[in-house]
């Protein structure tokens, strides 16, 4: 089969996003990274690329290696829902590697909304003084 009406040349240069989130939001992950796509923006979406640890196959270190690789690689960094200690660590990376960072909001397992940094909500016994 010959694909027509494609042109290589006409291929628009899109930047990375690694859209953090936390397991409580794995059942979430394809909207979000709808909404990154209809953002105009690729996501490296790490429960897409591993699922959720490779089914637990893998080692988590070994996972969480891989990825803040693609934390390093990523243009932005997106953080969706309550910040857990994992995705802390990825907002540290990405704060260290002087990449812009932008905090949303999902409602009702529907919408998704951006919001400010002091907006942010926390998992686990976390704070906002934690991302400082």
């Amino acid at each position: 089969m010959v694909f027509t009406g494609f042109n290589i040349m006409q291929i628009e240069k899109m930047e990375l996003v690694y859209p953090a989130h936390s397991k409580h939001n794995f059942y979430f992950r394809q909207h979000i990274s709808k909404y990154v796509l209809e953002q105009g923006y690729v996501p490296l979406n790490p429960f897409m690329i591993f699922e959720y640890f490779m089914l637990d196959t893998v080692d988590r270190d070994l996972i969480r290696n891989a990825n803040n690789n693609l934390v390093r690689r990523a243009d932005q960094l997106w953080v969706f829902g309550e910040i857990s200690d994992g995705v802390l660590a990825e907002i540290k990376l990405a704060k260290e590697l002087e990449k812009p960072i932008r905090y949303f909001l999902i409602i009702k397992s529907r919408e998704i909304s951006e919001i400010s940094e002091n907006e942010v909500q926390f998992d686990g016994g976390l704070s906002i003084e934690d991302l400082v």
